[in-house]
C-alpha cells in the first residue's frame, strides 16, 4: 500500500494527492489503482564467477562479498542468478522463476561457498539433504573480544526483530530453533579468529547469535559495534564471514562430496595479524 500512495495509485475525489499522513473521515471515498503485475524478467549477465566445481547436476561457487544471491528489491540485476544464468544455459526453470537453481542463500557480503541445482532431481535431492541437516556447512569468522569458552554451542531461537523487520533477533515474538557451535582458532589483541558450524540456516544466524553472545563478528554494520570496527588498524568495508567448507551428499552417485574455499583477499590481510600470533587453547 505504501507503494501504491507513492505511485499516486491513491486517490479521494476532491482532494489533492494522498500521502500516507492523510487522516481519514467517515464518509471519505477513497479510490485505488491497482496496476498489472510486473512481468518478471532475470536476463543472463556476463559475471565472472569461481566455480569450485561443476557436473550436470549441481554447481558449487565460490561466492565474492558484496554479489547478491538472487533479484530482489534494489537488486533487481547483477546477482549471483543472473551470472548463473550466463554460465548455465539451462539453468532457467529449475526451482523458482527468480531463484533457479537456488538451495541455500549466503548474505550479500558473506563470501565463501554456495551450491546450486542445475537439474529438478538434483534441486529436490539438495532441498531434503538441507532439510535432514545432512549438509555439513563451517564458516570462518573475525570477531570482537575472545569467546569464553573457548569452544561452545550458541541455542537461541531466531525470528524478526519487534522492533525492525529488517533486522533477525534473539527476541523475537517467535523465533525459530537456531543451534551455532564454535571454535575459537586464535587470538591477538581486540580480536579472535572463531570457526563455526551452524546445524540450522535461519536468516543472518550466525551474526545474530555471535552478537547475542557478546562477541560480534567484525565489520558487521547491522549487527556488529562500528566503534570497535574503526578502532581497528584497517576497519573492514565488510562483515569478517566467510562459509570455507560444504559437504553435501552428490544427488545422483550419493557419494559424499566435500568443498573448501580459501579466503579471500580481504579476510586474510585482517586476519594475518591473528595467524602470526599463534595458537590459543582449544585450537587446531
Amino acid at each position: 500500500m505504501q507503494a501504491l500512495i507513492r505511485d499516486g495509485c491513491v486517490a479521494a475525489p476532491g482532494h489533492a494527492r494522498l500521502d500516507a499522513a492523510h487522516k481519514v473521515r467517515a464518509g471519505l471515498s477513497v479510490e485505488v489503482t491497482i496496476p498489472a503485475p510486473a512481468t518478471v524478467c532475470v536476463a543472463p549477465e556476463p559475471i565472472p564467477l569461481v566455480i569450485a566445481y561443476e557436473d550436470a547436476d549441481l554447481v558449487v561457487v565460490n561466492k565474492p562479498p558484496g554479489l547478491v544471491v538472487h533479484p530482489a528489491p534494489g537488486h533487481a540485476s547483477g546477482t549471483l542468478v543472473n551470472a548463473l544464468l550466463h554460465h548455465c544455459r539451462d539453468l532457467a526453470g529449475i526451482g523458482s522463476e527468480l531463484r533457479p537453481g537456488i538451495v541455500h542463500r549466503l548474505d550479500r557480503d558473506t563470501s565463501g561457498l554456495i551450491v546450486v541445482a542445475k537439474t529438478e532431481a538434483a534441486m529436490q535431492s539438495l532441498g531434503r539433504q538441507f532439510r535432514r541437516r545432512s549438509v555439513v556447512k563451517r564458516y570462518a569468522a573475525a570477531v570482537h573480544g575472545l569467546p569464553r569458552p573457548l569452544r561452545g554451542t550458541i541455542d537461541a531461537p531466531i525470528g524478526r526483530s519487534p522492533s525492525d523487520r529488517k533486522r533477525m533477533s534473539t527476541r523475537a515474538r517467535k523465533g525459530r530453533e537456531a543451534l551455532t557451535t564454535y571454535r575459537v582458532v586464535a587470538a591477538v589483541g581486540p580480536c579472535s579468529l572463531v570457526r563455526l558450524h551452524i546445524a540450522t540456516g535461519r536468516t543472518h544466524q550466525i551474526r545474530v547469535h555471535m552478537a547475542h553472545a557478546g562477541f560480534p563478528i567484525v565489520g558487521d554494520a547491522q549487527y556488529g559495534r562500528p566503534a570497535l570496527d574503526r578502532a581497528l588498524p584497517s576497519p573492514p568495508a565488510r562483515q569478517m564471514l566467510h562459509a570455507e567448507s560444504l559437504a553435501i551428499d552428490h544427488p545422483t552417485t550419493g557419494r559424499r562430496m566435500r568443498f573448501l574455499a580459501p579466503w579471500p583477499d580481504d579476510f586474510r590481510d585482517l586476519l594475518h595479524a591473528l595467524r602470526r600470533a599463534g595458537r590459543v587453547e582449544g585450537g587446531e
